[in-house]
C-alpha cells in the first residue's frame, strides 16, 4: 500500500474524479426518509463540498424520496463542469419509510426520469442498478432483465454510464456481459471486508469500487485499535478509517456522508493522511478481530 496523493483521481466512466467524494444520503430525514432537520445546513454542506474540490456526489431519488436530489439541484445547479453526480435506481419507499424493490421496466424507466427531473439534468452521468434480492446485503439472482432496461435507456441517451450496487461477483460477471460496468457500490469498510477479492479483481480491470457505509453507517465503527492508531497519529478514528480505505486499493472511491460542514471538512482532511506501515498492519487486523 502506497502513501496517499491527495490529488489522485480514478476514472469513473468518461470522467476522472477525485477519490474522496461525498454521499448525500444523510441529508434526508431520519431513516433516509422525509425532509432534513435543517434545510439551510444541508444546502451549506453541499456547497462547501464543491467549494472544497469534491467532484463526485452520490445520491438517489429514493432518498427522501426526492429530498436529496432536490437539495442538490437547489444548492448546486447549474452544476460545475467537472462535477459527476451518481445516482441509483430499483427501489422505492413505502409510506412508512420501508424500502420496496422496484424492478419492473416501468418502475426503472420512471426512476430514471424522476432522477433527471429532480436533479435538473438532461442526462445522468452514472446510474447504479441496485440489486434488491435482499435489502440487507448481496443475494444471488439474475439481474439481466432490469439491467437490460437500464442499458436501453443508456442507448436512448438518458444515461451515460452504468454501475451496480449490492451485488455478488456472479452478478457483476452477468452485468458485464450485458453492458459496460464502470463501478460497483457495495458495503465495505475497515471491519467489514467480504469484498476484498472483488476489489482487487475490479482494480485489475480499471473498474471503480465505491464502498457504502465506509465509516460503519448507522452503527459507526468502534475499535480500540482504530482509536489507538488515530490518537498516535493525531487524527480522529474516522479520518484514519477513511485513510485506510484510500490506501487499500487505487480504485476505491469514497463517498462518506454527513449533514455537518465541520464533519465534512474533517472527512475531506483524511485524504492528507499517509499511514505508516506499522499502523496499516494494526488496522488490517481489525477485520480478523471482528470476525473472531
Amino acid at each position: 500500500m502506497d502513501s496517499i496523493d491527495p490529488s489522485r483521481v480514478f476514472p469513473l466512466g468518461s470522467r476522472s474524479v477525485k477519490r474522496l467524494g461525498y454521499g448525500a444520503m444523510q441529508l434526508a430525514g431520519p431513516g433516509v426518509f422525509g425532509p432534513p432537520k435543517d434545510r439551510d445546513a444541508a444546502l451549506a454542506v453541499l456547497r462547501e463540498a464543491v467549494a472544497s474540490g469534491v467532484n463526485h456526489i452520490d445520491t438517489s431519488d429514493f432518498y427522501g424520496p426526492h429530498v436529496t436530489n432536490r437539495l442538490i439541484r437547489e444548492a448546486l445547479h447549474p452544476y460545475p463542469g467537472d462535477l459527476t453526480i451518481v445516482t441509483k435506481i430499483s427501489a422505492k419507499r413505502g409510506a412508512d419509510g420501508s424500502w420496496i424493490p422496484a424492478f419492473s421496466p416501468e418502475e426503472l424507466t420512471q426512476a430514471v426520469h424522476d432522477n433527471l427531473r429532480n436533479l435538473g439534468l438532461d442526462v445522468l452521468d452514472v446510474v447504479n442498478l441496485r440489486s434488491m434480492f435482499s435489502i440487507h446485503g448481496p443475494a444471488e439472482g439474475s439481474i439481466e432483465a432490469p439491467l437490460t432496461v437500464l442499458a436501453e435507456l443508456q442507448q436512448k441517451g438518458l444515461v451515460r454510464h452504468i454501475g451496480l450496487s449490492n451485488v455478488t461477483p456472479t452478478q457483476i460477471a452477468e452485468g458485464r456481459r450485458i453492458c459496460e460496468i464502470v463501478c460497483v457500490q457495495n458495503y465495505y469498510n475497515l471491519a467489514h471486508r467480504d469484498d476484498d477479492a472483488m476489489i482487487d479483481d475490479l482494480a485489475r480491470d480499471g473498474i471503480a469500487y465505491v464502498p457504502f457505509f465506509p465509516l460503519g453507517g448507522f452503527n459507526p465503527l468502534q475499535s480500540s485499535t482504530l482509536s489507538d492508531v488515530a490518537a498516535r497519529l493525531g487524527a480522529t478514528p474516522m479520518q484514519i478509517a477513511l485513510a485506510w480505505l484510500l490506501h487499500r486499493a487505487p480504485n476505491i472511491l469514497l463517498i462518506p456522508g454527513t449533514a455537518s460542514v465541520a464533519h465534512l471538512k474533517e472527512n475531506l482532511a483524511a485524504a492528507n493522511w499517509a499511514l505508516p506501515d506499522d499502523a496499516l498492519k494494526e488496522l488490517d487486523h481489525i477485520a480478523n478481530a471482528e470476525s473472531a
